[in-house]
C-alpha cells in the first residue's frame, strides 16, 4: 500500500474553505497529545490555553494589544506574498519602526505637544518602509534573493536596538537598566476604553486590513498584485511593472510593520528596551497564511494567534508548562495550514498491490 498525491483537474473550493478549519482542528489534536506526553491533562490544559484568557475583561484588552501588531504586519505581508515577493524580515522592520518613531520622545523628552504622537507614527512607518526598501533595492538592482536579505536584516535591527538601549540612548537615571527614558504623556498612544490597556493600535490594524481588502477587491493596484503574483509574464504583457511591484509590496509591508513597532512601544511599553517583541514579525507569517492572504481573514487569524501568546502565558502559571509551548503551537499551526492547503490542489490516493493492479481513493 502506498499513498500518492494526484493533481485535481481544478481547484477545490470546498477545501479552500475547510483547509484553515482543518488545520486548527489538527493543531488542537496534536496539542492535546503534546500535553499528555508532558503529563498534563489535555482537556484542562487546552481550556487554560484557549478558554481562560477569554473570561476576563482585562485579558480581552491584552488580547487586542497582542493582536494589533500581528494584524498590521500580516496584512502587509499578504500583499507581498500575493505579488510573489517574499518578505521574511518584518521583525526587523518592526524594530526599526520602533526606533525611528522613538527619536522624538527619547532625544526631546521636554517637548510636549499634540503633534508629537502623529509625527512619531509617521516616522515609525517611514523607518519601516525605508528598511524594507533595502531588500527591494537589492532585488531590483542586483537580483538578490529578498528572503535572505530581509531575514538577515532582522538581526542587524535587533543588534542596533540593543546597542542604542545599552549605550547612547540609555536612561542615565534608570539604575543602569538597558532602557531609554519613559515617554512623556503626549508621546503615549492613548487607550481606547477606560476598562483596560487596549490602545489605538488595534484600530489602526483593522483600518489597514479593511483598506487593503478594498484595494485588492476594487482597485487597479490590487489587480496588478494578483496578476503579477500569479503570472509575471501576463503582467508584463499587460504593461505592469514587476520592479515597481517589488518596491510597492515591500515598502508597504515595511511601513505597516514600522507602524506596528512604534504603536507597540508607545502604547504598551512606554520606552525602548532591548526586547520589544516576542516574535510578532515571524508569527505574522502564520497569521497571513491562516487568513488565506485575505486582509479580512487576517483579522480573525490575528486574534487566534494572539490567543496563543496570551494562553501560553496563562498556561505557564496555571499548569506549569514552559513558554516554549506557545512556539510549538504556532509551529504546528503553520505546518498544518501549509499541509492542508495541499488538498486544495491535490487529491489523496491510496494504492494497494503492485503497479496499478489495485487502487483505492480517499
Amino acid at each position: 500500500m502506498r499513498i500518492e498525491l494526484e493533481k485535481r483537474t481544478g481547484v477545490s473550493n470546498l477545501f479552500a474553505i475547510l483547509s484553515p478549519l482543518l488545520a486548527l482542528f489538527l493543531t488542537l489534536v496534536f496539542g492535546a497529545i503534546m500535553f499528555a506526553m508532558l503529563g498534563k491533562n489535555p482537556f484542562s490544559a487546552l481550556h487554560s490555553f484557549f478558554i481562560d484568557p477569554l473570561l476576563e475583561v482585562w485579558s480581552l484588552h491584552e488580547l487586542a494589544i497582542k493582536a494589533a501588531p500581528l494584524i498590521l504586519i500580516a496584512v502587509g505581508l499578504s500583499i507581498c506574498y500575493r505579488s510573489n515577493n517574499w518578505n521574511i524580515g518584518a521583525e526587523g522592520q518592526f524594530t526599526i519602526g520602533a526606533i525611528t518613531g522613538s527619536i522624538l520622545p527619547v532625544l526631546y523628552p521636554q517637548w510636549q505637544s499634540p503633534m508629537i504622537l502623529p509625527l512619531m507614527l509617521i516616522m515609525g512607518a517611514a523607518g519601516g518602509a525605508l528598511y524594507a526598501g533595502i531588500p527591494a533595492l537589492l532585488k531590483t538592482r542586483f537580483n538578490t534573493n529578498e528572503i535572505l536579505t530581509s531575514l538577515m536584516l532582522v538581526y542587524v535591527a535587533q543588534l542596533f536596538l540593543d546597542w542604542l538601549t545599552r549605550g547612547i540612548w540609555r536612561d542615565p537615571a534608570g539604575y543602569n537598566f538597558p532602557q531609554t527614558t519613559a515617554f512623556n504623556e503626549s508621546a503615549v498612544l492613548p487607550e481606547i476604553l477606560e476598562s483596560g490597556r487596549a490602545h489605538w493600535g488595534i484600530v489602526f490594524a483593522i483600518i489597514a486590513a479593511i483598506a487593503l481588502w478594498f484595494m485588492m477587491r476594487f482597485m487597479l493596484r490590487g489587480f496588478q498584485v494578483t496578476v503579477l503574483g500569479q503570472s509575471p509574464r501576463a503582467g508584463r504583457f499587460a504593461g505592469f511593472s514587476s520592479r515597481g511591484m517589488v518596491w510597492f509590496s515591500l515598502v508597504l509591508s515595511g511601513a505597516l510593520a514600522g507602524l506596528a513597532g512604534i504603536s507597540e512601544v508607545s502604547g504598551s511599553i512606554g520606552h525602548l528596551q532591548p526586547s520589544i517583541s516576542p516574535g510578532y514579525g515571524f508569527t505574522a507569517i502564520i497569521v497571513a497564511f491562516l487568513g488565506r492572504l485575505n486582509p479580512l481573514g487576517i483579522i480573525a487569524s490575528g486574534f487566534v494567534l494572539a490567543l496563543t501568546y496570551l494562553g501560553g502565558e496563562a498556561a505557564q502559571l496555571s499548569i506549569g508548562v514552559s513558554d516554549k509551548v506557545t512556539r510549538v503551537f504556532q509551529g504546528l499551526m503553520l505546518f498544518f495550514v501549509l499541509s492542508c492547503d495541499t488538498l486544495i490542489i491535490y487529491k489523496i490516493r491510496i494504492r494497494f498491490g503492485r503497479g496499478n493492479s489495485s487502487e483505492g481513493a480517499a
